[in-house]
């Protein structure tokens, strides 16, 4: 398979008049300065795909049933309360209707793969399912039907908080202690192992609220050259807790007593001190940021330009899925570091532009965090590709050079017209090639949550 690019941005930069060629999901050739052929896709603009790095598939339904006050001063915790209400309907069917959405969504909007940090697992009241395994290969189904790449990052969820407080209502749902977790972990990996090369699983122990510092230490042990992704320091309130119980707060304790390197995916990180900050971009872990849903949940703002200048790794992902969207995403991250500055461009170098730096950063973390030969336009990796419509309105008369900053600041999922996830050309024309078909089984679990809740 081929494609012609009157543009593409290569690891060198912008190159008009480009071919690549893939087989197999893998790119095998990159050649510059040729001329169209018969059999070629023909695209004006070629882009690599970004990776989404940190998602809960599930929660794509609750988009719009949260945006009302539930307590006098409403917060993350209170809107917590409402998660665990909503999952309480949720069946397998419902869960894989709802990811094949999302999935799609995911594609349409530019992301090739995606990093789903599941940790419902269990029955109402934490009945465990026959198979064990029944919502992760739930997951593995949907994105199998709908193409995207898939690293699965089933979680640890042991307790209600640091003081091992026991898991009650909706938590119920989560919950394993290591030992079970590990069978389902190997259970995990066997059903992805029949789905194909950029198939991949990690360990995801859920937080240091939810996993105690033994549990931590033995799961690493026993899978050490896992990736391990960890939600960390996303709330205020998260940050004192850890620092009464542990001494320290999170990043900092998690730095301390924990390997931390280049497999690792810290979610979130929003509140650190500049001495974490700098420690942690040192670690080579990857910041999984979620500019949307931290603002949606009124998080905090993530010290990017500090990070980035002490050479951070960072990707984005969509996590609560209240808007799947990638344009979204990064442009809320620069917005919010110029809301706190009252200043412009705050991400921009004197060598690159905003969108620049946001697209490409983007595109190499995400790639590290989820264990993806992805995120450029080379030979050997993964063909994960956009096309974007160059003669759209937020586009139309740029030059090359602006590109990504029209694609992160005047555009919207709209101007991707294609979409290739390890070769497979899943959206084309603006359109997934089996949308209709996974929207009419997502609008039946619509129908039946909303008579449920």
């Amino acid at each position: 398979m081929t494609i012609f690019a009157e543009n593409a941005l290569l690891p060198e930069g912008w190159t008009s008049d480009v071919r690549v060629s893939f087989a197999s999901g893998r790119i095998g050739k990159v050649t510059r300065n040729t001329k169209p052929e018969g059999g070629d896709t023909r695209v004006p603009v070629l882009l690599p795909a970004i990776s989404n790095l940190h998602s809960h598939t599930f929660q794509r339904a609750m988009a719009g049933r949260s945006e009302y006050q539930f307590a006098h001063a409403d917060s993350f915790w209170t809107w917590r309360t409402l998660l665990y209400r909503f999952l309480n309907h949720l069946t397998p069917e419902h869960i894989e209707a709802i990811a094949a959405q999302a999935f799609v969504e995911m594609q349409k909007a530019g992301y090739a793969a995606v990093g789903e940090f599941h940790y419902l697992h269990h029955q109402m009241g934490g009945v465990p399912y026959d198979d064990r395994a029944e919502l992760s290969k739930r997951i593995i189904a949907a994105a199998q039907r709908t193409g995207i790449g898939l690293t699965l990052l089933p979680v640890l969820y042991s307790y209600g908080g640091a003081l091992r407080e026991p898991l009650e209502g909706g938590q119920l749902r989560f919950g394993n202690s290591l030992e079970r977790y590990l069978s389902l972990f190997e259970d995990c990996a066997g059903a992805l192992a029949l789905q194909g090369e950029d198939a991949v699983i990690g360990i995801a122990p859920h937080s240091l609220r939810a996993v105690p510092p033994q549990d931590l230490s033995e799961l690493c042990t026993e899978h050490p050259d896992a990736l391990v992704h960890l939600h960390i320091a996303e709330q205020e309130q998260e940050v004192a807790e850890i620092r009464s119980f542990h001494g320290a707060r999170p990043v900092e304790w998690l730095l301390q007593n924990a390997d931390v390197n280049e497999r690792w995916c810290l979610i979130h990180a929003t509140h650190m001190t500049e001495a974490e900050t700098i420690a942690l971009a040192h670690s080579k872990a990857v910041a999984g940021l979620c500019p949307v849903t931290e603002a949606n949940l009124g998080d905090g703002i993530f010290a990017a330009a500090k990070f980035l200048e002490a050479g951070g790794h960072w990707g984005v992902g969509t996590d609560s899925n209240v808007a799947i969207s990638l344009n979204d995403e990064l442009r809320t991250l620069e917005y919010s570091q110029r809301l706190r500055d009252r200043a412009r461009n705050i991400l921009s170098t004197l060598k690159q532009s905003t969108g620049s730096t946001l697209y490409l950063h983007a595109a190499k973390g995400g790639a590290q965090a989820l264990g993806r030969a992805s995120g450029k336009i080379a030979e050997g990796l993964f063909a994960d590709f956009i096309a974007i419509d160059r003669v759209h309105p937020s586009l139309f008369g740029l030059s090359e050079a602006q590109l990504l900053d029209g694609f992160c600041f005047s555009a919207t999922s709209a101007v991707v017209t294609d979409t290739w996830s390890a070769g497979r050309h899943m959206v084309r024309e603006g359109k997934h090639i089996d949308q209709f078909s996974v929207y009419e089984a997502f609008k039946e679990t619509m129908k039946e949550l909303s008579e449920l809740l």
